[in-house]
């Protein structure tokens, strides 16, 4: 236990037998159940997770899947076993030992002293992160957490890629786990879900850890696309379930005049640019149809923003 609450730590993996054993036996010795989530890995990971299991079972447990599910699915299986047991505060810890476990106690602190319902570990702003961590990871991370601003609500989160968090037990009962995206958007979608039912996320800083044998499974062209159009689909539920169903609020009015005047600039920007290239005239009402759309657009949605930020400023865990 930890401050007289219990402690478990989710271990999504697939294929991890050679770092594995790193985590497990880098625990915290505070922590009361380390589930292994094995993601129907094709070499001996559980194998080597049993072993540990035969010498502790009351702490190492193995949850094998059938069927690879991803690693949002690895984890949403983690914390079933979490809810189910009661257990008050569950981490999450990549199975490569890519999570310094020297940082857990501070994921864990704003959650059992009820500063947040949910803590969030942020790589980006530790000490020398840009020479630390990979520069494509760097730069990826830092693009895709400012798209997840927008699309979840929570304008403070920097990092929105980590995996190193940290749930209440509320969190995990509210919550419908068994639709939690399986994939790598896991995070991302987590964070949306999280803003729709009003629960407190913190930014945590924590160290990055890179170089010590890990193998990453992220193919970069794949999430390039895959997770901005996610982050699309995620922002629209946001605005739906909870500036429409749940309660009305202008911003949704700003977004769509925002978004609808910048269409509407498209054709009227490509129509100028073809008139000019033919050297055909250019009239004044042609620039100013432009730069009123162009204008009338940006300046909507960045209202929409600043009222989303407002609505959600008492969301940052403290």
């Amino acid at each position: 236990m930890y401050r007289d609450k219990t402690v478990a730590v989710v271990v999504p993996a697939y294929n991890e037998e050679v770092l594995i054993r790193t985590v497990i036996e880098t625990m915290p010795e505070f922590v009361d159940k380390i589930i292994v989530v094995n993601d129907k890995s094709t070499d001996n990971t559980a194998t080597v997770v049993r072993e540990y299991v035969s010498r502790d079972p009351d702490r190492v447990v193995l949850v094998d899947l059938e069927e690879n599910q991803g690693v949002g699915g690895a984890i949403a299986e983690g914390y079933k076993f979490a809810r189910d047991n009661q257990i008050d505060c569950t981490a999450v810890m990549a199975g490569d030992a890519q999570m310094d476990p020297g940082d857990l106690p501070k994921l864990l602190d704003p959650v059992i002293e009820n500063r947040a319902d949910y803590t969030k570990g942020n790589r980006l702003f530790y000490g020398d992160a840009w020479h630390m961590i990979p520069k494509v990871r760097y730069l990826g991370n830092s693009g895709l957490s400012l798209l997840t601003k927008i699309a979840s609500g929570y304008w403070h989160v920097a990092d929105s890629q980590t995996g190193y968090t940290v749930a209440s037990l509320k969190v995990l009962q509210t919550l419908d786990l068994d639709k939690i995206y399986k994939r790598y958007g896991m995070p991302n979608d987590m964070l949306v879900k999280l803003n729709v039912y009003d629960f407190r996320v913190k930014d945590v800083h924590i160290k990055p850890v890179y170089n010590i044998g890990e193998k990453s499974g992220i193919r970069i062209r794949k999430v390039l696309f895959t997770i901005p159009l996610l982050l699309f689909r995620l922002f629209m539920y946001r605005m739906v379930q909870k500036y429409v169903i749940r309660n009305t609020h202008p911003l949704v009015f700003f977004y769509l005049l925002g978004g609808f005047m910048l269409l509407v600039d498209i054709p009227l920007g490509l129509r100028l640019v073809y008139r000019w290239a033919l050297n055909a005239s250019v009239t004044v009402e042609n620039i100013s149809a432009v730069l009123f759309c162009a204008f009338m657009g940006f300046q909507s949605i960045l209202f929409a923003m600043l009222f989303d930020m407002e609505a959600n400023k008492d969301l940052q865990g403290k």
